[in-house]
């Protein structure tokens, strides 16, 4: 009996694309320096700080989608930007994978008997110096979040056809220091997605769906 492919857009369909991949956390060179070569921003003269981000691909029947938040407007860094949950890795923490599941219970209250880690991508040198290590994992749908209002505003899915999509991939720029820096940007309803989160999909874009 032939085999039948899983539906385009799916949980099964990413973890097979994400399989294919020999050592997918391994190669390439990603980052905001890809978008901005030579910009002084990306050379702060410190070395840069480990962080580990969860892309949350939540297992809807027949098309996935990706859980993101906002950030607290309060916050001092990045306040109210869409991001995936995550931050530093803590000496504490074994690995990224364990740090961006850390981070993402401490954010949003998903617990790890939840999610599925299947893998990393590469790491992503953010202009903000970090290194940015960002963790696949598979998540149940159903679940209950609870939000740590210090970190974040808000929690929402975006459908996976959605980011997948380089038509939904928009180049944008501002001035930093009198110097333009430039960015993806994902407008989605009411949300902008851009930045350094921007940036990772489209990595994931033109590792697994290019």
């Amino acid at each position: 009996m032939d085999q039948v492919s899983p539906a385009p857009f799916s949980s099964a369909d990413f973890r097979a694309r994400f399989a294919a991949q020999p050592e997918a956390h391994a190669g390439g060179d990603y980052g905001d320096h890809r978008f901005n070569p030579g910009h002084p921003r990306l050379n702060p003269g410190k070395p840069l700080r480990n962080a580990a981000v969860l892309i949350p691909v939540v297992d809807h029947d027949g098309e996935a989608t990706v859980l993101l938040t906002k950030r607290a407007e309060k916050l001092r860094d990045h306040s109210g930007q869409v991001a995936f949950p995550g931050g530093t890795i803590d000496a504490t923490d074994a690995s990224p994978e364990a740090a961006a599941l850390r981070e993402t219970f401490e954010e949003i209250g998903l617990g790890q008997d939840r999610i599925e880690i299947i893998g990393r991508m590469p790491d992503y040198v953010a202009g903000s110096g970090y290194r940015i290590a960002p963790v696949l994992g598979i998540v149940r749908p159903h679940f209950q979040l609870t939000l740590n209002a210090d970190e974040v505003d808000a929690a929402f899915e975006v459908p996976l056809r959605f980011l997948m999509d380089a038509a939904n991939h928009k180049r944008d720029s501002r001035i930093w220091n009198d110097l333009e820096w430039f960015f993806y940007d994902m407008p989605y309803g009411d949300r902008r997605i851009w930045g350094v989160t921007a940036g990772i999909i489209r990595t994931l874009y033109e590792r697994l769906y290019a």
